[in-house]
């Protein structure tokens, strides 16, 4: 197993107990962040009502726009996250699952879609981690519908949740 896979993999071990109870609500959003060393990972995951306003596959032309334009903001890891510049963080990993908005979707993922979320995730290396203090986040920006961001840090000074609400942009890191 990779340093990165292996990162991601207690990442999801670790946040999953704290999110368990977490329910599907629009307008929120949580997100996940781990610090290894010098890797760094989020884990974003968002009812796509909260980043389109609706959560099933696209049925017009308007939702096809909606949803092509939301996965492009999603993929854009350098708009969405910004690692504090002093960190000299760069991105080498981004995954997005988000299914019910591909035109491919079968139809039994887009039946499942009734409640569909989005989550993405996303890797950097720093090469100055000590340096490492707070990620920029601009999913407020990206999504107009997202109102709150329910986060979880796990890093190297243990764990800490924090919640921001439009506009907050920071999320502080546990060094």
């Amino acid at each position: 197993m990779t340093r990165t896979a292996s990162l991601l993999f207690m990442l999801a071990l670790a946040m999953a107990p704290a999110w368990a109870q977490h329910s599907h609500v629009h307008g929120q959003a949580r997100l996940d962040v781990a610090i290894d060393g010098p890797l760094l990972a989020l884990a974003f995951e968002a009812p796509l009502d909260s980043l389109v306003g609706f959560e099933h596959r696209p049925r017009s032309p308007a939702q096809r726009q909606a949803a092509e334009a939301a996965i492009a903001r999603l993929r854009d890891t350098a708009a969405l996250w910004q690692p504090d510049a002093a960190a000299q963080c760069s991105a080498t990993e981004t995954t997005l699952d988000i299914d019910a908005l591909q035109p491919s979707a079968t139809p039994a993922a887009a039946v499942a879609a009734e409640h569909a979320e989005a989550s993405g995730r996303y890797v950097f290396h720093c090469a100055a981690p000590a340096q490492l203090k707070a990620v920029t986040q601009n999913l407020f920006d990206a999504f107009p519908r997202l109102q709150r961001l329910d986060v979880q840090v796990a890093g190297p000074g243990g764990q800490v949740k924090q919640t921001l609400r439009r506009p907050a942009k920071a999320v502080r890191l546990v060094r």
